[in-house]
């Protein structure tokens, strides 16, 4: 639904809010901007006046992402550390989302800035592929070429036999570091 007039202030920021809760998929900066007809700049700028007031919007490869709060089902986390190269980031990602689990984020430890974490929020093939394929199109770089392949992920799904059995996928490939 494509609004003709530009939308004001805290009334765009209520609607940017409707809109990502009702998606359930990231929406992009310019696909907001389209419907409010504002420039994505401005979304940029709501998004942060929305995330001051603690709204759970998180930033992905794909979009915006409003965080729902968990349905009834136990959802499960697990925090592993890996080593691996960069041209194998795709095969660890893989291995990871065919046990049904999400890779909520890469964190590094950096000599100088201390700790980082990005969003990654993938959890399908598809997914992967295309945080994959923005890395080659924007010529960016892993965070774990920062630290020649050592890097966090947090994972989460519905079961512990899930985490178990993509942990264990890990280490037969030679991806998961012993703790």
């Amino acid at each position: 639904m494509k609004i003709e007039k530009k939308i004001l202030g805290e009334k765009r920021r209520e609607l940017i809010l409707k809109w990502l809760k009702e998606s359930g998929l990231p929406l992009t900066g310019a696909e907001l901007a389209a419907k409010a007809n504002v420039s994505r700049q401005v979304i940029v700028q709501d998004i942060s006046l929305l995330k001051a007031r603690n709204e759970p919007i998180i930033a992905t490869s794909q979009g915006y992402l409003y965080l729902k709060t968990p349905a009834p089902n136990q959802i499960y986390t697990r925090t592993i550390a890996c080593y691996h190269t960069p041209e194998q980031t795709k095969e660890e990602l893989y291995l990871i989302v065919d046990h049904g689990v999400t890779i909520k984020d890469v964190k590094i430890e950096h000599p100088v800035y201390g700790d980082l974490t990005a969003s990654v929020m993938v959890s399908s093939r598809q997914e992967v592929d295309q945080f994959i394929q923005k890395i080659k199109q924007t010529n960016s770089s892993y965070l774990l070429q920062l630290t020649d392949g050592t890097h966090l992920h947090t994972l989460e799904a519905d079961s512990l036999a899930k985490l178990d059995a993509a942990c264990q996928a890990l280490q037969k490939a030679g991806f998961l570091i012993e703790s």
